[in-house]
C-alpha cells in the first residue's frame, strides 16, 4: 500500500512538525506533502529524515515564505489541487487545511487533528480583535473569508475516515465542529532529550513565540508587579509589547537555541504558561525537567498538569489572577516532589505515541479491509 502523508507547511520545527516526525518514523516509506516547505535543511535531516515535500502552487508565490498566514483564503483551493489519486492511505497532521485533501471512497485517510482550524470557529473573535480586523469594513469582509473557511472545513471534514485527535481538549472540539468521534493519542514528547534537575534556582521561566494569543505580555507584566525574577525566552511580534511591560526583574533573551531553553527549563522554579493550548508540549517538557508548572487552567494543560502535584492552575487570563497562583505555588513549593513532576511527564513519551497511532491506523485498515489479517 503506497503511503502519503500530508502537513499544513513546513517553515519551522514547532510543536505538530514533531507529531509529523514520529510520524515519518512509523511510515519511513510514506511520501510528504505539504502546501509549502521552506524547513531549513538541518530541521529537515534532524527531524524528517531528509524528507522533502511535495508542495502546492502557494510554494512559487513571492513572499509565501514569511507571509503565508496571508494566504488563507488561498489554501482550501490549494490542498484540494494536489493529487493523491495513486495512493492507498492517506495520513494528514492538520491544523488548519490539510484534512481537506480529495480523496476517494476506496481510499483510507487517518487525519490526526492538532485542532480544527482555530481562525474560523472559537478563537475567531480573539483572532480578529488582535489583529485589528474586527470592526468595520475590514471586520466585514474577515468575517465573510472566515464564514468561508469554517463552511469549507466541515465539507471537507467528510474526506477523513478516522479522526484521531491530539487531547481530549480537542476531541471535544472536533465533535462540536464536525459532529465526528475521535480517538485520543496524546502527542510525543521528547522525554528522554530532558533531564530531571533537582536542584533549582531563583527564577521564574516563561518561554514561547511572542504572538498575542499566548499571553507573553501578561506574564511579563504579572511579574513585573510582584518584583519576582522572571527569564523570558522567546521572539515574534509582540516583542516590543512584551518589552514595555518588563521592568527591571523581567529578563528578555530573545530566540535561543533548544540546548538554552532546556537549561532554563531544568533550573526554573516553575515555568509560567498562560496561553489555552491545544495540548502545550512545553508544559510537559518542563515536568520532564522535574519542574512544576503554572498554568492557565483551560486546554490541554488541564490534561497534563495535576494540581496541586505537578503545578498550579489559575482561572482567568488577567494579572491578578496569575499573581494569586503564583503566590500559591510559592506556599506549596517545598511539598512539590520533583520526581513524580517527571513520572508525570514520562507518560507522554514518543514511543507510547509511535504504539498508539499505530494501533488506530491497524485497526481501522484491519476493519474496512484495507489489509489482510486479523487481531
Amino acid at each position: 500500500m503506497r503511503i502519503a502523508v500530508v502537513h499544513d507547511w513546513l517553515v519551522q520545527c514547532a510543536g505538530s512538525e514533531k507529531v509529523l516526525a514520529q510520524i515519518l518514523k512509523l511510515y519511513p516509506d510514506a511520501d510528504l506533502f505539504s502546501l509549502i516547505d521552506f524547513l531549513p535543511e538541518r530541521d529537515r535531516r534532524e527531524f524528517l529524515m531528509g524528507k522533502k515535500a511535495k508542495t502546492s502552487f502557494l510554494q512559487k508565490i513571492p513572499l509565501a515564505k514569511k507571509k503565508y498566514r496571508m494566504l488563507l483564503p488561498l489554501m482550501p483551493h490549494a490542498i484540494e489541487g494536489l493529487d493523491l489519486s495513486s495512493y492507498g492511505l492517506i495520513i494528514s497532521s492538520s491544523h488548519a487545511v490539510a484534512k481537506g485533501v480529495p480523496t476517494r471512497k476506496d481510499q483510507a485517510h487517518i487525519c490526526y487533528c492538532h485542532t480544527p482550524v482555530r481562525y474560523a470557529w472559537d478563537m475567531r473573535r480573539q483572532y480578529l480583535r488582535e489583529a485589528g480586523m474586527d470592526k468595520g469594513f475590514k471586520g466585514l469582509a474577515a468575517n465573510l473569508l472566515l464564514d468561508y473557511i469554517r463552511n469549507w472545513d466541515i465539507r471537507s471534514s467528510s474526506r477523513v475516515s478516522r479522526f484521531v485527535a491530539n487531547s481530549a481538549y480537542i476531541a471535544e472540539r472536533i465533535k462540536n465542529a464536525y459532529g465526528r468521534e475521535s480517538t485520543v493519542v496524546y502527542p510525543p514528547v521528547d522525554i528522554e532529550g530532558f533531564k530531571l534537575r533537582e536542584k533549582k534556582e531563583d527564577f521564574f521561566l516563561a518561554a514561547s513565540r511572542l504572538v498575542p494569543y499566548k499571553k507573553m505580555d501578561l506574564i511579563a507584566e504579572a511579574f513585573s508587579e510582584m518584583g519576582r525574577k522572571l527569564v523570558i525566552i522567546g521572539d515574534g511580534p509582540d516583542f516590543k509589547k512584551v518589552k514595555d511591560k518588563a521592568k527591571g526583574n523581567v529578563h528578555l533573551l530573545g530566540y535561543q537555541e533548544n540546548d538554552v531553553l532546556k537549561d532554563h527549563l531544568g533550573r526554573a522554579r516553575a515555568l509560567v504558561f498562560a496561553a489555552e493550548e491545544d495540548f502545550g508540549l512545553l508544559p510537559v517538557e518542563a515536568q520532564a525537567c522535574g519542574t512544576p508548572v503554572i498554568a492557565y487552567g483551560r486546554g490541554g494543560a488541564k490534561e497534563t498538569v495535576i494540581e496541586g502535584r505537578t503545578g498550579v492552575f489559575f482561572v482567568e487570563q488577567s494579572v491578578s489572577g496569575l499573581v494569586q497562583a503564583v503566590e500559591e505555588f510559592e506556599r506549596a513549593e517545598s511539598r512539590f516532589d520533583l520526581r513524580e513532576i517527571r513520572a508525570n511527564a514520562e507518560r507522554f513519551g514518543a514511543e507510547r505515541f509511535r504504539r498508539e497511532f499505530r494501533e488506530v491506523v491497524d485497526d481501522f485498515l484491519l476493519l474496512t479491509g484495507a489489509v489482510p489479517g486479523k487481531r
